[in-house]
């Protein structure tokens, strides 16, 4: 099958994920938090930026490279950390490396995937994160930093914008429940998916393995609250100040929407900041993230990295315009596991690619660099 004929578009993928996947887990994938407006701002702000068109360069030779955190990728943009994302595809965390690795991006592996540091690591290429949700524990944190360590992971990215959990009504109105729980309205959901159920059936409900290590009983936690709560503490500044202290490879601080934040965590030594507003899944009034982009690389000479409703090369290519330094995705590579299984995150890679060249190509830009000259 040519996929990029049936498939040229990430919402050709979108589409096709959503006829395959049980109705809780459409809904797991796609929600937001509360009436869901920041997710919606996420989209309208991205189509509201610009990018001037540029006439009579010639043929060009596009260079997609792009450095970040002293490492040189083939794109300027990588695959951000998804939670569970096991429950979308099998081995969801394990294709998702191995496509990263394959493309010279990075990938990033969440501390609430259904995978763990240890499962990757045979996976991972040079560039592979690891996203921390922070533990409250110090034992616990100290033996996370050097699981992570040992399995290859080389970055830490401190997720800061989830100081509690968020009410992701969408999601409890699906029937969605943490730990998954398969109730009858659930199996009625399953039984019209015979692909995800039978790739389920092989493999075993997900779980958050990297966390099984540290917790015993979950508890009676809130309906889309994970075990992750229970282990988790809404870090200061103290906390940001520890694990540089313990942390010798790159350090990312994710969840940045304010630029007056940016000073302090310059001073305490972190490496790049993340622009982010967790997708629109955490905080329903936060502005989209672009908006808040352009103020914040005003503030501080960090690398920024940035997320939030990124759906083509041509979004990457705004991100860049307004002052990030790379950009990350989440939703379009779980898509393309939905849709294409193990072959969705190596198509959704060079969607993104060819996409990049078209789009510079209507620019006159033959390398990255140079969008800063258009916007």
């Amino acid at each position: 099958m040519d996929l990029h004929s049936t498939f040229p578009g990430i919402p050709d993928l979108k589409r096709r994920a959503r006829r395959r996947l049980p109705h809780f887990v459409w809904e797991y994938v796609e929600s937001g938090t509360g009436s869901e407006t920041a997710l919606l701002r996420n989209r309208k702000a991205l189509d509201d930026v610009r990018l001037a068109p540029s006439i009579l360069h010639g043929e060009l030779e596009f260079d997609t490279t792009k450095t970040i955190l002293n490492r040189i990728c083939a794109l300027p943009c990588g695959i951000a950390p998804i939670g569970m994302s096991g429950l979308v595809w099998p081995n969801a965390e394990r294709l998702l490396a191995q496509a990263a690795a394959q493309a010279k991006i990075p990938y990033t592996l969440s501390t609430v995937a259904s995978q763990s540091p240890e499962d990757l690591a045979p996976y991972l290429g040079p560039d592979a994160w690891f996203q921390l949700y922070p533990p409250r524990d110090p034992d616990i944190r100290k033996d996370m930093l050097d699981r992570v360590r040992d399995a290859g992971f080389r970055t830490l990215v401190l997720t800061v914008d989830v100081p509690v959990a968020s009410r992701r009504e969408r999601q409890t109105r699906s029937g969605l429940r943490q730990p998954p729980k398969l109730t009858p309205r659930l199996l009625a959901q399953i039984a019209m998916r015979p692909a995800w159920a039978m790739g389920m059936l092989r493999n075993g409900v997900p779980h958050m393995r990297t966390l099984d290590k540290y917790i015993e009983d979950p508890g009676d936690l809130p309906p889309t609250a994970h075990i992750g709560y229970l282990l988790r503490t809404s870090p200061g500044l103290d906390y940001v100040s520890w694990l540089r202290d313990h942390w010798d490879g790159g350090f990312v601080v994710k969840g940045i929407l304010r630029p007056e934040d940016s000073d302090r965590l310059e001073r305490v030594g972190v490496d790049a900041l993340w622009v982010s507003n967790h997708g629109g899944r955490q905080f329903d009034a936060a502005p989209a993230s672009i908006e808040a982009l352009p103020a914040i690389r005003d503030a501080t000479n960090l690398p920024l990295i940035f997320d939030s409703g990124i759906e083509s090369g041509l979004d990457v290519l705004r991100a860049l315009s307004l002052g990030a330094d790379f950009v990350m995705l989440g939703r379009a590579f779980l898509y393309g596991l939905a849709a294409l299984g193990p072959h969705g995150p190596v198509h959704v890679i060079d969607i993104l690619r060819q996409d990049l060249h078209a789009n510079m190509g209507q620019m006159g830009l033959a390398t990255l660099s140079q969008i800063e000259r258009l916007c």
